[in-house]
């Protein structure tokens, strides 16, 4: 079967502020495109590239052990390019990325490597351990109470290399969660908490990316 390489959808009434979309290890499924679709009845321009490069893993193990083997250049170009690409087709200014897992850490690292580029970061359950120096962004944080993939020392440190620069953070730790809460392909999806996360998600886009 011939997968997406990429979902690309816009509003109705065409170009708007851009927003990249970076999937979890679950690959780019029908629910990521759901929200997709959601961002662009608000007036978004979304794209959304397949970085897991056409693997759609049945399970949870299996999802981890393709991410294990994943090239980190090769992701790293396809998340630079899509953002890239994305300035291009949608309105002119700043570009907002949302990322869900290994996504959420890609888009922390590209709001540093891209900085004049990005204005706004949601992060799902990831993190980064990297010098926030430099970046324009506002941050975003969504996390699950209970995380295997996450220690409470590394929220903290990201926390506070963000807090050193300055830089406009909001960190949200939903109770009686796990990692994957905001995914419907996952088990361990919390429908209620998704509902909150993704009603904080849009107010801040709404907030920082449109222009």
């Amino acid at each position: 079967m011939v997968r997406d390489l990429a979902y690309f959808v816009q509003g109705d009434r065409g170009k708007g502020p851009g927003v990249l979309l970076l999937h979890s290890f679950w690959g780019l499924t029908s629910s990521v495109k759901d929200l997709c679709d959601g961002l662009a009845d608000h007036g978004f321009t979304v794209l959304a590239p397949d970085i897991n490069f056409g693997e759609l893993p049945e399970t949870e193990q299996a999802g981890i052990d393709h991410l294990g083997e994943a090239s980190p250049d090769r992701l790293a170009s396809l998340v630079l390019s899509s953002a890239r690409l994305l300035a291009d087709q949608s309105e002119e200014g700043p570009i907002g990325i949302v990322g869900f897992g290994m996504g959420g850490s890609l888009a922390l690292w590209a709001s540093v490597r891209l900085k004049a580029l990005i204005c706004a970061v949601v992060s799902f359950y990831g993190t980064q351990q990297i010098d926030f120096a430099g970046s324009e962004s506002a941050y975003l944080i969504h996390f699950a109470e209970e995380d295997d993939y996450i220690t409470e020392d590394e929220a903290a440190f990201m926390e506070a290399t963000m807090g050193l620069e300055s830089l406009q953070v909001e960190v949200v730790k939903y109770v009686g969660t796990k990692h994957g809460f905001c995914e419907p392909d996952g088990e361990t999806f919390d429908p209620e908490a998704f509902e909150r996360a993704w009603a904080r998600t849009i107010e801040f886009l709404l907030e920082h990316v449109f222009h």
